[in-house]
């Protein structure tokens, strides 16, 4: 039986980079008397979800942000759960991806992260680095300010090594020094749960993009979801940073 999304796909051509903060999770175990881990485990069906269907739709990159550097402050049982669940998708989604032609890239700092769960990471994106169908972006431990500092630090070893000079320090440069170098900026980001910000996510690379803000929860989020988000894009006139009427 055509999928949803595949019979949607010649109405929808995608916007090439898709990226979505996954919000809600906790409201959705809340409303439901469940614990947290429910939500988390539910979202991770939803992640599932999503990427069959941005794929199947030609999304060239998804990426989703899965930990913020600010979620290091969450209570330390429920940061064991979300690390316990990253492990098992690693360890059990990875095989999927790469049979789907997935590749997988992970961006964020790895330094606070499990010794296990890097090896894991390492892993996963050497079996999947020749896979062209999609890349699917994983942003752990990831802070948007952190990064673009981050940049700043390598630039400055770069200028002070007399690799660079000064005045070749421009936005392509600090492009180069990101965690994203080589992806496109993203086209369309989106966010669930009704809460309208960015939350220090693609600080630099959102520049341009279009922002779509819905109610459900992530837990939540279908094919569908993604496909009316998709539409909403297609509505806009994009005109980064010109004047219009």
């Amino acid at each position: 039986m055509e999928s949803a999304a595949t019979s949607h796909a010649d109405l929808l051509p995608p916007p090439a980079h898709v990226a979505i903060i996954m919000d809600g999770n906790g409201r959705w175990a809340k409303a439901r008397g469940l614990p947290r881990t429910a939500g988390h485990k539910r979202g991770a069906e939803a992640v599932r979800r999503t990427v069959e269907c941005a794929r199947e739709m030609g999304v060239s990159y998804l990426t989703l942000y899965a930990f913020s550097s600010e979620n290091w402050k969450r209570p330390q049982g429920e940061v064991t759960d979300l690390m316990g669940l990253l492990r098992l998708y690693l360890r059990n989604e990875v095989r999927t991806l790469h049979k789907n032609g997935i590749r997988l890239k992970v961006i964020g700092d790895r330094s606070r992260l499990g010794a296990d769960i890097v090896a894991l990471i390492e892993e996963s994106e050497a079996k999947t680095a020749g896979n062209a169908a999609m890349t699917l972006v994983l942003a752990l431990s990831y802070g948007g300010r952190q990064e673009i500092v981050e940049a700043a630090r390598r630039i400055a070893v770069q200028v002070a090594e007399g690799r660079l000079a000064p005045d070749q320090v421009d936005e392509a440069a600090l492009s180069r020094n990101l965690f994203t170098e080589g992806m496109p900026d993203p086209d369309l980001i989106i966010r669930t749960s009704g809460e309208k910000r960015i939350s220090n996510f693609l600080l630099w690379q959102c520049a341009y993009a279009e922002l779509v803000f819905l109610d459900v929860l992530w837990p939540d989020f279908d094919r569908e979801d993604l496909i009316g988000a998709i539409r909403d894009f297609h509505g806009r006139e994009r005109r980064f940073g010109a004047s219009g009427g």
